[in-house]
């Protein structure tokens, strides 16, 4: 995805911010940032239209890290192409929108089926536990000034309340659980 929007000249610039998760650090040891900019590299995206951020360990320090880089490079910023996992782009935008208020953020992950991202991980249970985590942090976040406050359906709440009393609770953050 962000190899078109290079492309396509909506992302002139590239940063790729991330070290390893739990998720990643299988498949990905020298962190996400540096596997994604080799990938883009295959693309056809020049070496030179790449920054990497190779320390960020959560949403926060991405759009924190990335935004130093960028004033460090000094590379002036009014918008950004957020691209991220789709279950992730709520909280993306609502960190990146805390974080840095005074940039036009739009949400650019490609599209992509949850069948199709259970394959990716493969591990139903881990997708559904880390959905489960995703929102908890969108409804606790808020009141501890991560993100902005995004309005979540009560059908939504619901079902997060029903998943965390079946014991899907692995990517809850322990002491808001």
């Amino acid at each position: 995805m962000t190899a078109e929007l290079y492309w396509q000249g909506m992302a002139p610039l590239i940063v790729f911010t991330g070290a390893t998760s739990r998720t990643t650090r299988e498949r990905m040891p020298r962190g996400e940032a540096e596997h994604y900019r080799e990938r883009a590299i295959e693309l056809g995206v020049p070496s030179d239209a790449i920054l990497v951020e190779p320390r960020a360990r959560n949403t926060g320090e991405n759009i924190r890290f990335s935004r130093a880089l960028l004033e460090e490079h000094g590379v002036p910023v009014s918008s950004v192409p957020l691209v991220s996992k789709p279950y992730e782009e709520r909280r993306a935008y609502a960190t990146a929108r805390k974080l840095w208020p005074d940039v036009e953020f739009v949400n650019a992950s490609g599209p992509m089926t949850l069948a199709d991202y259970i394959d990716s991980i493969g591990d139903a249970r881990l997708v559904v536990d880390m959905l489960v985590g995703a929102l908890q942090r969108l409804l606790i976040y808020p009141a501890q000034g991560f993100v902005i406050s995004q309005e979540v359906p009560q059908d939504v709440r619901d079902a997060y309340e029903r998943l965390c009393a079946q014991g899907v609770t692995s990517r809850l953050v322990p002491d808001a659980a």
